[in-house]
């Protein structure tokens, strides 16, 4: 049997999608991953296969720099991260502007290229990235059945009247005025009838005779699996959903680090850090965060990204201080997270049962910070104005969880342990 990932060549993509992946590579079947250069190294250390594909503009092998991208994509990451310093609406009515070619580049081209990859794998079952849209098209163009992984909160597959981009719920701490958001909304609705005629003009190329859709942004696999805990999905979205799987977490192996393993051992309790790719640029939030842990007497270790440790002040000697860190084996040790709310860390932390404080800054981070507010598994702030006191009391916060709480969390880890989101994957595409 074979399998074939279709993944942007983005790291922070590509290591949920090849961790489902270890699901057939572990029953000794072929895995082959069509995705760009920068993430070769990754495909490799999994031991699968790689096919070449662009998908994007851009891409990451683990921490992004605007200067290391094309001119285009530089820019536009440098016009996030100021936008990001703004506010959150600012950030998302930016990404909203910027979703034509962040989402659809080279639509026919791209398309053509994954239907020539599946004429030249012979895959048996296909794994694609939701947001790999021009790949999507090209499987829909050509009626090719695939599962269709949404990775980040559920909404980024909108139903019933919600629009993507327009967060469906916000954390209490962030909470835009009525008109702004009636404004983002226009906005979000305006891109999304712009991108479903660039959707339905490059299908018409495709396939002439094809069914155009009426939301393109809606559009989803036969198959979809939601990476994300069934624990925070919002009860009242259940039933709108179409035919799915809720994953929980891609919790991958990581390999072995001396050094880090030393660490843990002497360390005792700490609280694991990072903003991820991207959002580690912003490393005046991160030092708000390294002042409230000195405050609140919380051992850090921090994977400090783009942003230089030098900008975080004295750092005690005892922190674990690298740009990049194995998140996955100190989420299994950590007591807490401080996080950006990516859809990574938020997952990987509960299925390792661990409590969260969430800085949003963009997309569907918004959403997730409230799941992780309504159910208690988190500590919500906004990342531009929460103080140093107000951070290092959400620190002692989800240190000190209730026990109904604490029970709750553990036990959606336990689920966890029991059936990995990788072989509930493979027990989706077998069915």
């Amino acid at each position: 049997m074979t399998v074939l990932v279709i993944s942007p060549d983005y790291a922070s993509h590509l290591l949920p999608l090849a961790t489902i992946a270890t699901a057939w590579r572990d029953r000794s079947e072929r895995v082959v991953v069509a995705t760009g250069p920068a993430t070769a190294e990754i495909v490799s250390s999994f031991g699968f296969e790689r096919t070449d594909l662009r998908l994007g503009r851009g891409s990451n092998a683990g921490v992004i720099r605007a200067e290391d991208q094309p001119t285009d994509e530089g820019d536009s990451l440098r016009g996030f991260f100021d936008a990001t310093r703004a506010g959150a609406v600012e950030t998302l009515t930016y990404q909203a502007t910027e979703r034509l070619t962040d989402l659809m580049w080279r639509p026919v081209d791209a398309a053509r290229a994954v239907l020539r990859i599946i004429d030249d794998v012979a895959p048996n079952a296909i794994i694609v990235d939701h947001l790999a849209f021009s790949a999507r098209l090209g499987l829909h163009a050509a009626g090719i059945r695939y599962a269709d992984v949404v990775l980040g909160h559920p909404s980024a597959l909108p139903v019933a009247g919600e629009v993507y981009g327009f967060p469906p719920s916000w954390p209490e701490a962030i909470q835009p005025s009525p008109e702004a958001l009636a404004e983002l909304r226009e906005l979000c609705e305006r891109v999304s009838e712009r991108f479903t005629e660039e959707w339905n003009a490059a299908l018409a190329v495709l396939d002439p005779g094809g069914a155009r859709t009426g939301d393109a942004f809606a559009e989803h696999g036969p198959v979809v699996l939601y990476n994300y805990p069934p624990e925070l999905a919002d009860p009242g979205r259940g039933a709108l959903l179409p035919p799915h799987v809720h994953l929980g977490s891609t919790r991958r192996v990581e390999p072995d680090e001396p050094d880090v393993e030393r660490w843990i051992a002497a360390s005792g309790s700490f609280v694991y850090v990072s903003f991820g790719s991207f959002l580690s640029v912003r490393g005046d939030v991160l030092r708000r965060v390294v002042d409230a842990a000195k405050i609140a007497g919380v051992r850090l270790a921090i994977a400090t990204g783009s942003t230089d440790a030098g900008e975080l002040g004295e750092l005690p000697g005892d922190w674990l201080v690298r740009a990049y860190l194995p998140q996955v084996r100190l989420l299994g040790a950590a007591q807490a997270a401080v996080t950006h709310g990516g859809n990574n860390s938020v997952t990987e932390a509960i299925g390792s049962g661990v409590p969260l404080v969430v800085l949003p800054f963009s997309t569907d981070q918004f959403a997730g910070a409230a799941a992780l507010e309504r159910t208690g598994f988190g500590v919500a702030l906004d990342p531009n104005s929460a103080t140093v006191d107000e951070l290092a009391a959400a620190l002692r916060a989800v240190l000190s969880l209730d026990p109904g709480t604490r029970g709750r969390l553990d036990a959606a880890a336990e689920a966890q342990r029991a059936e990995s989101g990788p072989d509930r994957a493979f027990s989706a595409l077998a069915d």
